[in-house]
């Protein structure tokens, strides 16, 4: 992978970042995103010399099932945010392409009014193999768009699943939006999700669906009061929202600062930054043993026959693994 730089070092990198270069930015997160070890051990001091300009920042996690209205709403609320004197960064991590390896979506085009906004920067990234549909280097990334000096960074996910939990280990906030008219079958959603949201919200509340998002909301409502929260001081609200009207979008926003404040006043949020921190570390270390995997030659030329193995059935995937883990002398 070539990266295009023309900068001559990471710290002037670094330093055209922070003095709000959006090319550099954008060339930052390039160089986390990249598979070279050489960029990687790159990507490492960068994050490293930017650490004191980061941690200020709201870190938001949107998701929600698709078609609900995820970018819609984000663009509406961005530009209202920007409106107010904010500068918004969206990470927003698109299905991965299995013939490019590539983002498909190109979530930019979604959101219209933020991608032309000076004040907004978006980046799709391809979520690749990451669980929960968060790109692998997305932390750093956060942290970039942080030191680059955007005071909200939103992470947009690709949609509702198990793994889910991967955007709430690195949000301060996590909004579940939800289409009107969820039933009994909750549309899909697991309840372990359903447990990690600060907030719910019935998006598409406009129109002929208002009657319906009214339902949903009650029965959200009802079903919040039997789950255990996941912090003492907070209980997740559901609002209605109409991300194309822009409607119930002041109501996210003033719950959105009102956790802040709160989870700030009990130390909630300095714990659960710290607990975030302590899962990025073991994050990191399975990103780095897979690293090794594709990188060490022995187990480049013998992996093929391995897995070929596992797919005829002639060797279970547990004594797969442990060949493989031998070769790397785990």
């Amino acid at each position: 992978m070539t990266l295009p730089l023309s900068l001559t070092s990471t710290e002037q990198l670094a330093a055209r970042l922070r003095a709000g270069d959006r090319a550099a930015l954008a060339r930052a997160i390039t160089l986390v995103e990249s598979r070279r070890l050489d960029h990687q051990a790159e990507a490492r001091g960068l994050v490293q010399s930017l650490l004191p300009f980061t941690g200020r920042a709201i870190r938001l996690g949107i998701t929600g099932v698709p078609g609900v209205g995820k970018s819609t709403t984000i663009d509406t609320l961005g530009m209202r945010l920007i409106g107010q004197g904010h500068r918004v960064a969206v990470l927003a991590v698109d299905p991965t392409s299995s013939r490019t390896g590539g983002a498909i979506l190109g979530d930019k085009t979604r959101m219209a009014r933020l991608s032309v906004e000076p004040n907004a920067f978006i980046r799709p990234s391809p979520a690749g193999q990451t669980l929960g549909g968060v790109a692998a280097r997305t932390r750093e990334a956060m942290l970039l768009c942080e030191a680059a000096g955007f005071d909200i960074v939103l992470v947009e996910t690709v949609g509702i699943g198990q793994s889910e939990t991967a955007v709430s280990d690195m949000t301060d906030f996590f909004l579940v939006l939800l289409l009107p008219g969820g039933g009994d079958e909750l549309q899909g959603i697991k309840k372990g999700v359903i447990e990690l949201a600060d907030m719910i919200a019935i998006n598409k509340a406009d129109g002929d669906s208002l009657g319906r998002a009214r339902t949903t909301a009650m029965e959200y409502s009802a079903a919040l009061n039997l789950l255990t929260p996941d912090g003492a001081s907070w209980k997740p609200p559901v609002v209605m929202t109409s991300g194309l009207n822009d409607e119930g979008l002041d109501a996210v926003w003033a719950n959105i600062l009102k956790h802040r404040e709160t989870l700030t006043r009990t130390g909630e949020l300095q714990a659960k930054r710290a607990r975030q921190q302590v899962k990025w570390l073991w994050a990191m270390l399975d990103d780095r043993v897979r690293s090794r995997l594709r990188a060490d030659p022995r187990i480049r030329a013998r992996l093929p026959e391995i897995e070929r193995a596992v797919f005829d059935g002639a060797l279970s995937a547990t004594l797969a693994a442990d060949e493989v883990a031998g070769l790397l002398g785990l």
